[in-house]
């Protein structure tokens, strides 16, 4: 399976404290087929069969035609004699897959309109199928975010992340699903397996929405990803809340400890913002004006990580759109794209922060809404409104210009102040003059220049001080 970095994929990743997890993936090269889905699941993993309840359809006669919460012969509220303990052979594998379907389109309220394939296989399969790349540029995005330094790859960083944690994958063009299991005997997580199936329910009833979707920067990725995730997500949590009493449901197998990016968290909070946020939005939207309003968002979309981080101002509000004018020397080039540069947005630079001692540990464990995972929201990066990151590079070497744009110029301040500590506390720099740092040793060794013009921060990196101004020469006074 090759994975451009931004997954053309529908996938689900574990993710827990201190394991790793989601997608989101790093740049805005992929196919918009693929986008990452995460569930978070505990690090260990031993849920118990719920108690049967009191069906709804208490002989379970099939309908005379497909109806709402009824699919392949099973009913939604419809419990299963089936033993998940030793796995499951071919026809459990069905039943499950079918009562999973009718739940799902009974919560959503959409109704499937095709069977979808699903197939297990074990984390050992998956890896040998997996094939994660990564463009030049990218490298310089994820550098530009501190969270992958110039000592490894972001594909081999992703290769790592994916790899370990991907626990199920929808793949539009097939219309099929791969749950990854880790068990001695391969089974079907219902979690899992509600999320993929989502994903196949939104591409049978919103696929038209997915195409166009090409050569996204990385935050209007985020955005709409938050929507996609956030639908499946929340669909996951009612599903889940249903298992603990009114519906009959089979035990979710044992894990593991969880995956680990051992160092990585920084890049795992970066990928997983939807996943977190998306939930909460979707749940915002259905309290605005019910699943409509949810369906009506797939043809306008949140064009920005900051709208699903706080939803109030979908759909009115927009990013402000920034520029970096081209002042470099004539051997430094941007890269041969266009628009030049992407955009990485609120939720990117929060992970900049957390990642390098910005914040605080913890403040992203308390999350501040229902069906909130993370808290994303903090006084240094909720004042964004726009940015802009366009790298450059010469025959040897490469730099970056980051402009961010902030509602006040107390937002901007606070930022620069942050990025300069983190600077110098996370990475060792130096003060030089004016306000060029070096960083001396390690994987992100260059100079960086930080400067604000009122609500503007711009950040230059290039590896050395006598660089910067050939990458970004200064304004005029």
């Amino acid at each position: 399976m090759r994975l451009p970095v931004l997954l053309a994929v529908l996938v689900v990743l574990a993710g827990c404290g201190g394991a790793v997890g989601p997608d989101g993936a790093p740049t805005t090269t992929a196919t918009p087929e693929r986008t990452g889905t995460s569930t978070p699941t505990a690090a260990t993993t031993t849920a118990t069969p719920s108690p049967t309840p009191t069906p709804a359809h208490p002989d379970f006669t099939d309908p005379d035609a497909d109806r709402l919460g009824w699919e392949a012969g099973y009913w939604y509220d419809e419990s299963l004699a089936v033993n998940a303990s030793d796995g499951l052979n071919a026809s459990e594998r069905e039943a499950v897959v079918a009562r999973t379907m009718a739940r799902v389109e009974r919560l959503r309220g959409l109704e499937f309109e095709s069977t979808v394939p699903v197939e297990v296989v074990d984390r050992e399969t998956y890896l040998a199928d997996e094939n994660v790349t990564a463009t030049a540029f990218e490298e310089v995005v994820w550098e530009a975010l501190l969270l992958v330094g110039e000592d490894r790859s972001v594909a081999a960083t992703f290769e790592a992340f994916y790899g370990a944690s991907v626990q199920g994958t929808y793949v539009p063009s097939e219309d099929r699903i791969v749950v990854v299991s880790d068990s001695a005997r391969p089974t079907l997580d219902r979690r899992t397996l509600a999320h993929e199936l989502t994903h196949a329910l939104q591409d049978q009833h919103f696929g038209a929405a997915f195409e166009g979707r090409r050569n996204l920067t990385r935050d209007e990725r985020l955005g709409w990803q938050g929507l996609i995730e956030g639908d499946a997500g929340y669909v996951e949590d009612l599903y889940e809340q249903r298992c603990g009493g009114e519906w009959s449901c089979l035990a979710r197998p044992t894990s593991g400890p969880g995956a680990s990016l051992d160092g990585e968290m920084g890049v795992y909070v970066a990928v997983y913002q939807p996943y977190s946020d998306g939930p909460a939005f979707v749940h915002r939207l259905r309290e605005r004006g019910g699943w409509a309003a949810v369906n009506a968002a797939y043809a306008d979309p949140p064009t920005s990580s900051a709208a699903v981080i706080h939803p109030t101002r979908y759909p009115d509000w927009e990013p402000t759109a920034v520029r970096v004018p081209d002042r470099s020397a004539d051997d430094w080039r941007r890269f041969d794209r266009s628009p030049s540069g992407t955009t990485v947005g609120e939720a990117s630079l929060f992970a900049t922060l957390w990642a390098n001692g910005g914040t605080e540990t913890f403040h992203l464990q308390r999350p501040s809404r229902p069906h909130r995972t993370y808290n994303y929201t903090h006084p240094v990066t909720a004042g964004w409104v726009g940015d802009r990151l366009v790298p450059y590079r010469n025959e040897t070497a490469t730099g970056y210009v980051l402009r961010t744009e902030w509602a006040t110029t107390g937002d901007a301040a606070a930022f620069a102040i942050a990025y300069r500590d983190l600077l110098r506390t996370r990475r060792g720099a130096e003060r030089r003059a004016g306000d060029v740092l070096v960083v001396p040793a390690g994987p992100y060794t260059d100079a960086y220049r930080v400067t604000r013009n009122g609500t503007t921060v711009t950040v230059t990196n290039a590896p050395t001080v006598e660089a910067l101004d050939a990458v970004h020469r200064p304004p005029a006074d």
